[in-house]
């Protein structure tokens, strides 16, 4: 009534009450009357604000993208900014009088974006792409650090760039170009794959080969083993064969020493005999016949000498008409016995006329 008035605000608002202009009560969250002819109020949200944006741009080789992203601000200086900045606040309709607060959000978004357009003008679309981090980590400082932000007394929290992304036709290209370069790296994988195979096919190759390879030197080892065993047994074998041969070479020397000294032996025997001989005929040189034939006949047996007188006969068979012998002589002769029968019984048993 009479034009008196109650209101209340949020934690989150900074109220400055206005009479006569000139604030007569600020806070955070206040609550007072007022005379609305003669009061106004300023409310300046102390709290976060986020504010999306998205525009184009162009980068080093004169490519369109379109960057989208958000960035959170809060306002640090409540009094400088409305010394700039027009905040009254209508508290019948519950909205500011004039659309200051709203450019606060688009000069912050021009500020990105010239920061943005700045950083991007100086990257290929390869990169631009692929560099939102790199991006909104540049806007952060480079707005952190305009003048202009500090000047309105606004602090800028966060830049988030969610996309940076070329047109259709340019998007298409790129992925075309990217199919074929991952298609490329699928090729490469393949045939790095199939070296790796052919690869460990000739390690196992080369390590049969190898494996053979001792192998084969090993039998050749065992081989060499026993040529050298059978050389050293034919060796062995030879020595032994040599001094066989040495032992019956020493054996035929001896043999043939003891022979020349048998026939050494024998022709002493012989020149012994025959000196002997020698003598025995130089001592009856001028001896009858005779008497040689009786001294030859002595201690002769009585068979010998009986065989004697038959040959005497024979020699004069001439002279002898006929001759008999008895059977007694001729038994004794055929038994042995003729030494019994003597020289007697062949002067009985026989005559000659």
């Amino acid at each position: 009534m009479f034009g008196i008035r109650y209101a209340k605000f949020q934690p989150t608002q900074y109220v400055m009450k206005v009479k006569n202009g000139k604030v007569v009560k600020e806070g955070i969250g206040l609550s007072f009357t007022y005379y609305a002819p003669t009061t106004s109020v300023v409310v300046v949200p102390i709290s976060s604000i986020d504010v999306p944006f998205m525009f184009e741009e162009m980068t080093e080789d004169y490519q369109a993208i379109t960057v989208q992203g958000q960035l959170t601000y809060r306002i640090a200086d409540y009094r400088q900014i409305t010394g700039l900045l027009n905040y009254t606040y209508d508290l019948k309709k519950h909205v500011y009088l004039s659309d200051d607060p709203a450019k606060l959000n688009q000069r912050i978004i021009n500020l990105a974006k010239v920061h943005a357009k700045h950083e991007l003008a100086r990257l290929p679309l390869r990169v631009a792409v692929q560099s939102s981090e790199r991006l909104a980590q540049q806007i952060k400082t480079d707005v952190r650090a305009s003048e202009e932000l500090e000047a309105l007394g606004v602090e800028l929290m966060g830049v988030a760039v969610l996309a940076v992304l070329p047109n259709k036709e340019t998007m298409r290209a790129l992925e075309a170009t990217a199919r074929e370069e991952i298609l490329e790296h699928a090729d490469e994988a393949l045939y790095r794959r199939r070296n790796a195979s052919i690869e460990q096919e000739r390690r196992l190759k080369e390590n049969e080969l190898s494996t053979e390879m001792a192998v084969e030197a090993k039998k050749r080892q065992i081989r060499e083993a026993q040529l050298d065993a059978d050389r050293a047994v034919r060796q062995k074998e030879h020595r032994m064969e040599e001094e066989q041969l040495q032992f019956e070479t020493d054996m035929e020397q001896s043999r043939h020493q003891l022979i020349e000294l048998a026939a050494a032996n024998k022709r002493a025997e012989a020149d012994v005999k025959a000196y002997e001989l020698g003598t025995v005929m130089k001592s009856l040189h001028g001896v009858e016949p005779g008497v040689l034939q009786a001294l030859s006949n002595l201690g002769m047996n009585p068979d010998k000498l009986i065989a004697i007188a038959f040959q005497d006969l024979a020699d004069k068979a001439e002279r002898i008409g006929q001759l008999n012998i008895s059977p007694d002589l001729l038994q004794g002769l055929l038994s042995g016995q003729g030494s019994s029968s003597g020289g007697g019984a062949s002067g009985r048993g026989a005559s000659g006329r």
